[in-house]
């Protein structure tokens, strides 16, 4: 499911990028789309989930699913509050969060004003997609993981119908066309809500929500709801931290030639393909797991879990990372590379994407490496790493920018994501919450050896053909890639069979 969702998703931005390029609007709707979803990964999927999930696995281990029906109740009741105020000051500071952000969208006065309008549109998706969150939590710690990686998918498929049928439609009206992504981005928010709300329902799980001011300072009251308040503190603090990275590199893409916010968005795009299919998904499935561990007391099957997530990391992290580095500009053509995209434009996304690439692994092994401590009811140390990670973070970009342009800022987030990585699994051996089960050292080794050979190949096809050249043959280009992908996956997986790997116990495991 987080396959599709995130193969959707791959449409959705191509024909964005084919029907508007990278230019003043795209730069606008990018910024007044990270708006929403930076307060949603706060107050969402982010801090919310973080200290939801932990606390729900151990009521329903502890006390029961009546107990644990009632303190869903509870906090969503608390949760849709919060976001019905901060909806509404949302749409009355529309203006003041499109300057923070992003500033320099004032070069284009349009521009700058067309990001203002979108952001009043869609502020309100943080409150579906918070909900969303809140159900997708009850669903996963159920053990209930398709619909919450499913959902995403009616998103693309709403964005996918705005850019194709709805941008021609405003342009017949006089609007801006762009604003047909808007619209897109609010109708998703509500299908994902509503199919949520319904699988929920089939379980007897939906919230009751109470509107009535006795029922907030009831829930306000129970002891489940102060102490995921209590957990939000530091999980809001840490996952601020990263979007306060987020929001700087923002700010300063929005002063760098225009189309640099999009030449990001759309690198960031293709680099999420392998971390949702590999972080997230891997995330979501070890959090409740991992929680429910901790609750039981049983160290040796959390530290069992976190091995057997740490070695899917390596295994398949690593030559996704490969591709990102050696093989970039066919990725970038194939997908992008149509309409309103230029060839100077390719190359830009192609430099922004390498940054990423550096930091993959990192990125992919904190969806793991976190719920770790999550697990454990402590969100502080993430957050101590995370505002180190963020002062390095600055300083690269401090010294990269004027070097490297737009591509310094993925470049420094990825090397921060390396260092967070490193630093959170260097915290779990040393308290001794995970001990790595034997056989890391060859296991290594067959993953750099088949990583090798991959890389040499990808190289050669990297280099064989002008694949920017190529436009005009768009379904030549898409089958060549094709072909590319799929001899690398058989080379990669047939190199680690050659040298002893059982990749079928692995997955099994």
């Amino acid at each position: 499911m987080t396959l599709l969702s995130r193969i959707t998703g791959l449409v959705r931005e191509l024909l964005i990028a084919s029907t508007f390029g990278a230019s003043a609007m795209t730069d606008a709707f990018n910024v007044a789309f990270r708006i929403p979803n930076l307060f949603r990964r706060l107050f969402g999927e982010g801090a919310f989930s973080q200290a939801f999930i932990p606390v729900l696995a151990a009521s329903k281990a502890q006390h029961g699913e009546e107990v644990t029906r009632r303190l869903i109740d509870h906090v969503a009741t608390v949760l849709a509050w919060a976001l019905l105020v901060l909806s509404v000051l949302g749409v009355l500071g529309a203006g003041g969060l499109v300057w923070a952000m992003a500033s320099g969208l004032q070069q284009e006065p349009r521009g700058y004003q067309v990001a203002v309008v979108m952001t009043r549109w869609m502020f309100p998706y943080i409150a579906f997609m918070s909900l969303v969150a809140l159900g997708a939590g009850v669903l996963n710690t159920w053990k209930r993981f398709a619909v919450p990686a499913a959902t995403p998918v009616l998103l693309n498929i709403c964005m996918i119908g705005a850019a194709w049928l709805g941008a021609p439609w405003f342009k017949t009206l006089g609007l801006e066309p762009i604003y047909a992504l808007a619209g897109g981005v609010l109708l998703g928010g509500v299908l994902q809500l509503a199919v949520q709300w319904l699988a929920l329902r089939r379980l007897n799980l939906h919230p009751r929500l109470g509107w009535r001011w006795s029922a907030l300072r009831m829930a306000w009251g129970d002891t489940g709801t102060k102490n995921i308040l209590r957990l939000m503190g530091p999980a809001l603090l840490g996952v601020s931290v990263a979007h306060i990275s987020m929001l700087i590199n923002t700010q300063i893409a929005s002063h760098l030639a225009p189309g640099s916010v999009s030449w990001i968005t759309y690198a960031d795009r293709l680099m999420e393909f392998p971390t949702a299919m590999l972080g997230v998904a891997l995330g979501v499935v070890l959090m409740p797991q991992l929680a429910g561990a901790r609750a039981s007391n049983d160290a040796a099957k959390y530290s069992a879990m976190l091995d057997w997530g740490l070695r899917l990391v390596v295994v398949l992290s690593v030559p996704c990372a490969v591709a990102l580095l050696v093989f970039p500009t066919p990725l970038v053509a194939v997908l992008y590379h149509y309409g309103a995209m230029t060839d100077f434009d390719v190359r830009q996304v192609t430099h922004a994407l390498m940054g990423w690439g550096v930091g993959l692994i990192g990125l992919v092994a904190l969806k793991v490496l976190a719920p770790g401590y999550y697990a454990n009811q402590d969100t502080k140390t993430p957050v101590k790493v995370a505002v180190a990670v963020l002062i390095i973070t600055q300083i690269l970009n401090y010294f990269l920018v004027p070097i490297f342009a737009h591509a310094a800022l993925t470049l420094s987030i990825g090397i921060g994501a390396m260092v967070n990585a490193l630093w959170l699994l260097l915290g779990l051996l040393k308290r001794g919450s995970y001990k790595p089960s034997v056989g890391w050292g060859a296991f290594t080794l067959q993953v750099l050896a088949a990583c090798a050979l991959l890389a040499v190949f990808l190289m050669w096809a990297n280099g064989s053909v002008d694949w920017i050249a190529l436009r005009a043959q768009g379904f030549k280009r898409i089958w060549l890639v094709a072909l590319v992908l799929i001899a690398s996956v058989a080379i990669y997986f047939i190199a680690l069979w050659a040298a002893g790997m059982k990749l079928r116990q692995l997955v099994r495991r």
